[in-house]
């Protein structure tokens, strides 16, 4: 990876927290006046429906060249999981937690996320880590302990807390198979993922009795889904890219600190001592990982695949077409072998044994 590269993966990952954290609070604002499984549907309706706009403005100004990767039917299965996954039980689960947990441990507790994420990542899909990597993600799991202990004696605060758990499990296998076609087109794939969940879940809502709330609501639940889910999920996928899917949820775990900022701000709760706490040790946890720095030699197998890029050092091939020279450009392109060191992640070009 080159040093180019590698801000544009954590300015795309800070970016998708700051809109996904922000997202919470306002989601509590308005999930008193919405059933949880109908918001949970307008909101990816509205990701969906705005992205889908923005894909068809987008590909009306952009040539053939500079457009991203297509779908192949390889990506179905991928895609078809991580829309499930993260885009119906996901929110299904946020949204029962938000009608019970105080939005501000609910936004520290939405660190979790990350934290599945990682253990996804590293044991399941077997993406390198270190003890510096793990020791922030314990740091950020005890603090998610610490949010969802019973306060005065009672359980309801976390046994509902478990549903937000719950959702935090389900978006880190969508963040994993999500990771698998990233090199593909992230506002296509965000724009998927919010018209299946949203038509999914309003559907359901529907079907349960709930009925459609005023123009005005599903205005604000419309663009809270827009920006909280839709445009952070295209940043996400191209931070996914760039940086691997446990390093990214690390970076996504700052978006809980923006959600327990402006909840403290919009709606005035107070937090108890645990949540101060907590929050000291989801900031260590998630210093660790934007202080790390993987570089050794390593061996680049022969690849080929299609996504948008420039002519850095991993991508040094000839064309079979005529070019104009003009960058960034997708096609179909190889990658032959290559040892070198550098500092990088496990980003769609290092995908290697350590």
């Amino acid at each position: 990876m080159t040093t180019e590269r590698i801000p544009v993966g954590i300015t795309s990952a800070l970016g998708a927290a700051a809109l996904f954290g922000a997202s919470t609070p306002l989601a509590k604002m308005l999930v008193g006046d919405v059933p949880p499984v109908l918001l949970a549907g307008l909101l990816y309706l509205g990701s969906g429906v705005g992205l889908f706009v923005w894909l068809l403005l987008q590909r009306s100004v952009r040539n053939g060249g500079e457009r991203e990767s297509a779908f192949t039917r390889r990506d179905l299965p991928w895609l078809g999981g991580a829309v499930l996954a993260g885009g119906v039980l996901g929110p299904l689960f946020l949204m029962w937690g938000l009608a019970h947990v105080p939005a501000a441990s609910a936004s520290l507790l939405l660190n979790l996320e990350g934290v599945f994420t990682a253990l996804l990542a590293w044991f399941v899909f077997k993406e390198n880590f270190d003890r510096r990597i793990a020791l922030g993600m314990l740091a950020i799991v005890i603090a998610g302990v610490l949010l969802s202990w019973p306060m005065q004696g009672g359980s309801e605060v976390s046994l509902w807390a478990l549903a937000i758990v719950a959702a935090c499990f389900a978006w880190g296998i969508d963040n994993n198979l999500t990771r698998k076609i990233s090199a593909g087109d992230p506002v296509q794939i965000a724009a998927i993922k919010g018209l299946v969940a949203g038509i999914t879940n309003t559907g359901i809502a529907l079907a349960l009795g709930n009925s459609l709330p005023g123009a005005e609501l599903l205005a604000a639940a419309g663009g809270v889904g827009l920006f909280g889910y839709g445009v952070s999920l295209v940043l996400f996928v191209i931070a996914l890219r760039h940086l691997g899917s446990a390093r990214t949820g690390a970076y996504f775990s700052t978006a809980p600190f923006v959600g327990a900022l402006l909840s403290l701000w919009l709606l005035g709760e107070v937090p108890h001592a645990l949540f101060w706490i907590a929050a000291a040790l989801m900031a260590f946890g998630v210093w660790l990982h934007l202080t790390e720095h993987h570089v050794h030699l390593h061996q680049h197998e022969r690849l080929a695949h299609t996504h948008r890029h420039v002519h850095d050092e991993h991508h040094q091939h000839k064309h079979d077409f005529p070019w104009d020279g003009k960058e960034p450009h997708t096609h179909y392109h190889e990658h032959e072998p290559l040892k070198h060191s550098h500092p990088h992640y496990p980003d769609i070009h290092h995908r290697h044994e350590h």
